[in-house]
């Protein structure tokens, strides 16, 4: 068995139906934030870029964020990803405090379609759910940690 048989096996199925609501709600997420950005007077950039384009990168950020729970995506490549999105949002022009506020929206619609969808009932749900949030809060804190190195382009 290689390594990524073995850590994808040792998901807890809290997890596993955390990354399948993920890959079968994606679009319902990305909907969800694309609805935040245009109502938020601090997000100009991103609403005046092509929604088509602001969708599918959204899109892209759940797609990883599920390959990360599910241990299918290693450290190196979601470094290389985030460092190289935070040089190309900054010649995009975006300022750093709406790259923030989005990856923010991003993991905010994350947690409330979890809790909208009643994944914990009993208190070993709510400690498998405690977990799971520490995982989502990594995943978006190292995100804008390397996006913030690239947008300096410091690496």
């Amino acid at each position: 068995m290689d390594e990524l048989t073995t850590r994808e096996s040792q998901l807890s199925p809290f997890s596993r139906k955390l990354v399948e609501l993920i890959e079968r709600d994606a679009r319902e997420l990305t909907l969800a934030y694309l609805r935040e950005v245009k109502k938020n007077p601090n997000m100009a950039t991103y609403q005046s870029f092509p929604e088509k384009e602001v969708y599918d990168r959204t899109y892209a950020v759940y797609s990883q964020l599920g390959r990360w729970i599910s241990c299918k995506l290693d450290s190196k490549e979601m470094k290389d990803h985030w460092l190289a999105l935070g040089e190309k949002r900054r010649e995009e022009g975006f300022a750093l405090p709406e790259i923030f506020l989005s990856l923010c929206l991003e993991r905010q619609q994350v947690w409330q379609k979890i809790q909208s969808e009643g994944l914990f009932d009993n208190a070993l749900d709510l400690y498998q759910a405690l977990e799971l949030y520490n995982r989502l809060v990594t995943f978006f804190d190292r995100a804008l940690y390397y996006a913030i190195i690239g947008y300096y382009h410091e690496f």
